[in-house]
């Protein structure tokens, strides 16, 4: 639980610079594409697109921006087919790795992660090898200064999240996925500010490495994220705060 809490630090301190090389808004662009192809283009109706919508627009995206996305999802537009992957593999250390992938070019992708994750000490696995170890969860998270504790703790609870963790940058609300709108829209209506929400894979238990390993590790996370086709990445390393304190100063 704490290694996603502490990733999602990292990745969203360098949210801003992936931004200024476009890779932020190419991500945002194919999942709101997706999910309006398979949901539809109505977000009061499509979950799932309504989230993709909502984290587009805390980036700044425009408007236009996003309705092109949805008009291409429900063919009103041309474009090429984006193909949703799921690959699945191990990182230094034995630690396991999922990366959900939207590509129009799979033979492409595969070189690529199975190329990454041989740099870095780790190894590209059959599909369901490690899936087993990891359970979708919804995680909205927000900034300790946004709202008194007691407040976001009873509201999240009431609105039919799981638990609720207090961690030292903020709060982690933690919800069943097909509780994650109702408790997402409990959060914006007392307009408490979200930081982050997602629906994302989270691991039952973790590997703990250390020294090199953890280097690898981080390393293979970013580079796997930084890839323009890769749209989320979940593992299940536990790796000591001052490593990952190095690597997010680096």
């Amino acid at each position: 639980m704490s290694g996603h809490s502490k990733w999602s630090s990292i990745k969203h301190k360098k949210a801003d610079r992936d931004a200024k090389r476009g890779k932020l808004f190419t991500k945002l662009i194919k999942e709101i594409t997706i999910a309006a192809r398979l949901g539809g283009g109505d977000l009061n109706a499509n979950p799932r697109l309504r989230t993709a919508v909502t984290t587009a627009k805390t980036q700044s995206m425009p408007n236009d921006n996003i309705d092109r996305a949805i008009k291409k999802g429900t063919g009103e537009l041309g474009g090429g087919q984006l193909e949703q992957i799921t690959y699945e593999g191990y990182g230094a250390g034995g630690v396991a790795i999922i990366a959900d992938v939207l590509t129009d070019n799979r033979n492409r992708v595969v070189a690529d992660l199975r190329f990454l994750l041989s740099r870095h000490g780790g190894n590209l696995g059959e599909s369901g090898c490690v899936a087993w170890m990891f359970k979708k969860r919804g995680v909205i998270s927000v900034e300790r200064g946004a709202a008194d504790e007691d407040k976001v703790i009873e509201l999240a609870l009431e609105a039919g999240a799981d638990d609720v963790l207090s961690e030292a940058e903020g709060y982690q609300i933690m919800t069943a996925p097909e509780n994650f709108a109702a408790v997402r829209d409990a959060v914006e209506k007392a307009a408490i500010a979200i930081a982050n929400a997602e629906v994302t894979l989270m691991p039952e238990n973790t590997v703990k490495v250390s020294g090199h390993a953890a280097e690898q590790v981080l390393k293979l996370i970013e580079e796997l994220e930084d890839h323009d086709d890769v749209q989320s990445v979940a593992a299940n390393y536990d790796i000591d705060d001052e490593v990952m304190a190095q690597f997010s100063a680096a």
